[in-house]
């Protein structure tokens, strides 16, 4: 099992990766971030993706949609890719994944092959 950090550092080792962030949806607050520089304020991201997460969940429980879980949320801007992956491990519930990826750049199918191993793989 991987740790926060490790996790941090094999997402940001994806093509593309712009910055990454461990996130309590709970609270808004992101448990760890790593980044390669100030194009991103993974802090605001990690806020602002936390009603992205709970909007979607709400959306679910209005539809009954019991039995289904989010594996993750793509949202595309122009110059870049954003993926929310919510964590689903024992004692993880109420933590997700948050990537940002730079559209030219990056191979989506593989980022989300990539993200789906690391959010296996961690401990949190």
């Amino acid at each position: 099992m991987a740790n926060m950090e490790t996790a941090l550092k094999d997402a940001m080792g994806i093509e593309g990766a712009i910055g990454v962030a461990l996130v309590d949806y709970n609270s808004g607050l992101a448990l760890g971030t790593l980044g390669t520089g100030t194009e991103l304020d993974l802090n605001v991201a990690a806020a602002g993706n936390t009603d992205v997460v709970r909007a979607k969940m709400r959306t679910m429980e209005m539809l009954n949609l019991h039995g289904e879980s989010i594996e993750d949320i793509l949202i595309t801007l122009t110059a870049q890719y954003h993926l929310i992956r919510p964590l689903t491990h024992k004692g993880s519930q109420g933590i997700f994944l948050y990537l940002a990826l730079d559209r030219k750049r990056a191979n989506l199918a593989m980022a989300r092959h990539v993200v789906r191993r690391i959010e296996e793989n961690l401990e949190v």
